[in-house]
């Protein structure tokens, strides 16, 4: 395996990234190498803070000779959300969000032609149009790595058509597909028609680091509190309504619970409205987009963890929550829910079911304890070590 070489396009890596695909990539890569292969990450701009010693990172444009693609594009970006970057940088920008999609994909072809490697491994629809222009210059296979579709990130059947089509090319030219869970398989057989003999399932994993240095934010926790904590997007897709709805009921029958809703996103504004038409606003605290030692803080400080997600291929965020000793609740609509036992359950809809396990969770002690001892020991195997592995075995399956 020491010389199987591997060429990956994605759209970000940590400490530059705005979700879990870059966190998810920079995860995968660093198993990949521990496992002999030799990878050359390409990203359409390159920054200091983004370089490992497991990869080698390229610049789809400084290297290439075109226009280098100087974007704050996240993978989550919709039409609207795009529109007001070009308010602010429209000297800068392309007309669209598809026009530097497409640029990426024309400096997919240049990388094609002078990049060494056995496989094409790309993830997700921003960098599918790049790795089939490598395949058409080079002829060597392409494994498209699906995180989420548009069908996730649109809560349902909202489905961008423009998006939907650069995600079918992608999966019906790539040789392969690597889906992050049986859910995710699911919807690319029912809603792309694409053969599930295709489609190898490569379950994401965590990173375990003990870190006992960061301190429980005490401030969220007054003297009888409770704190309930959700981490994602504000996005239809990852259910915040779905969770105040929960909170209010739960509030009305136990006062000295905190909700704790971190993130940002498209339905930030609308989510802090309807703390306030629910008379819950004083119960639940914003603290925006957080990472690092902060969001450490957070998990530790939370009673449990709730992941209500209308449509989620894998969620990280509940690993994370387990690692750091805080029992999870998690949508049964998520790819997460497949692989981990000690949780709790719920369909993203029932909020009544929601309230009520949260209060049981909240409530009872031997419960909580529980599900933290034991959901701690459970995600310890949890590792990028099995995704890694499925991919060397697709990739062997190529070459």
């Amino acid at each position: 395996m020491a010389n199987l070489r591997v060429l990956m396009f994605g759209w970000e890596l940590p400490p530059e990234n705005s979700g879990g695909l870059g966190v998810a990539c920079l995860g995968l890569s660093e198993k990949l190498n521990e496992k002999g292969v030799d990878l050359t990450f390409v990203v359409p701009r390159k920054k200091k803070s983004m370089e490992k010693n497991f990869f080698r990172l390229v610049s789809a444009g400084i290297n290439y000779k075109e226009i280098e693609i100087n974007s704050p594009l996240s993978p989550y970006l919709n039409a609207t959300s795009y529109r007001s970057i070009l308010a602010e940088d429209h000297d800068i920008y392309g007309k669209d969000l598809f026009e530097e999609v497409d640029r990426y994909r024309r400096c997919g072809k240049k990388i094609g032609l002078f990049e060494k490697f056995d496989v094409i491994h790309a993830h997700d629809w921003l960098s599918f149009g790049a790795g089939i222009e490598a395949k058409k210059v080079s002829g060597k296979p392409l494994i498209a790595h699906v995180h989420a579709t548009e069908f996730d990130r649109g809560g349902g059947d909202n489905a961008d058509p423009r998006v939907y089509v650069r995600e079918k090319e992608g999966m019906e030219m790539a040789d392969r597909i690597l889906a992050v869970s049986n859910y995710t398989k699911g919807i690319i057989v029912d809603k792309y028609g694409i053969s599930p003999d295709k489609i190898d399932v490569a379950y994401n994993g965590i990173n375990f680091t003990e870190n006992n240095t960061v301190q429980s934010l005490e401030s969220l926790k007054r003297s009888g509190y409770k704190v309930v904590l959700f981490v994602g997007r504000l996005t239809i897709q990852k259910g915040p309504d779905y969770f105040l709805k929960a909170a209010k009921i739960v509030s009305d029958y136990n006062d000295k619970v905190l909700f704790v809703i971190a993130g940002s996103g498209d339905m930030e504004r609308q989510i802090m409205h309807q703390a306030a038409e629910l008379g819950i606003s004083d119960k639940v605290i914003f603290p925006g987009f957080v990472r690092g030692d902060e969001l450490l803080a957070l998990y530790k400080s939370a009673d449990l963890f709730v992941m209500p997600s209308v449509s989620e291929p894998f969620g990280l965020t509940p690993l994370e929550s387990m690692i750091n000793g805080t029992p999870v609740l998690v949508s049964k609509q998520s790819g997460v829910s497949e692989v981990i036992t000690h949780a709790l359950k719920t369909d993203f809809w029932d909020v009544d079911d929601m309230a009520n396990k949260i209060l049981t969770t909240l409530d009872n002690e031997c419960l909580a304890d529980c599900l933290k001892d034991n959901g701690k020991s459970e995600v310890r195997e949890i590792t990028w070590d099995h995704a890694a592995d499925k991919c060397i075995e697709t990739y062997q399956s190529l070459i």
